[in-house]
């Protein structure tokens, strides 16, 4: 998946908003954006619990919701001539906030995930934020190439916990697999926590490459 790149397709569900609040303070919206993602992890860890596994689809909704927040304070500032290198900087930010919260919220929960691997997962989705940003800050364009950007990551964080409450429903909310030297169980959640620590440090180097 390498959804940064296809952003444009989303300006029909931006614009309109955009211009209905073109004299709102971007940084008010990116505010915004941030306090719900925090709220959006604290709800993926109380969801660790099995009379409160339904959170986890309040969790995927305010996913989009914060992700929705977070390109609509761009296309305001955009639109009413408000860009500034200060707007960006808290954008970025704010954005490795949120992607804490979100994923931490998950990570950070022992009935989800093993801390290890969400440790790792965490790592990996900073890193490659890390390598885009700082291509920037030396003067080169930003990179948004590589396999897990950030696009990608809202949809993963809004598919998967879904997936997992649905599974759980159908009695498959986890699995064990059995490699002949090693046999251990993984859930819905720890195969996306997976994808972001081996994926999100292949795309770290990735970038660094380019």
């Amino acid at each position: 998946m390498v959804l940064d790149g296809q952003r444009s397709k989303a300006e029909f569900a931006l614009a309109p908003v955009a211009k209905r609040f073109i004299n709102v303070n971007p940084n008010l919206v990116s505010w915004i954006g941030l306090i719900i993602a925090l709220l959006c992890g604290v709800v993926f860890y109380l969801s660790g619990d099995e009379d409160r596994e339904w959170l986890l689809v309040v969790g995927a909704i305010l996913v989009i919701v914060s992700g929705y927040f977070d390109a609509l304070d761009g296309k305001i500032a955009k639109l009413a001539g408000k860009c500034s290198n200060k707007g960006d900087y808290l954008d970025h930010v704010f954005d490795r906030y949120a992607d804490v919260f979100m994923i931490g919220g998950i990570a950070f929960c022992a009935y989800w995930c093993n801390p290890y691997l969400g440790m790792l997962a965490l790592v990996g989705v900073l890193l490659t934020s890390y390598m885009g940003t700082q291509a920037q800050a030396i003067g080169a364009p930003r990179l948004y190439a590589g396999l897990l950007g950030r696009a990608d990551r809202v949809v993963l964080s809004t598919i998967f916990p879904i997936i997992q409450y649905v599974m759980i429903l159908a009695g498959y909310g986890s699995f064990d697999i059995d490699l002949g030297f090693w046999e251990f169980n993984i859930n819905w959640l720890e195969i996306m926590m997976l994808w972001f620590a081996v994926v999100g440090n292949l795309t770290a180097v990735q970038r660094v490459i380019i």
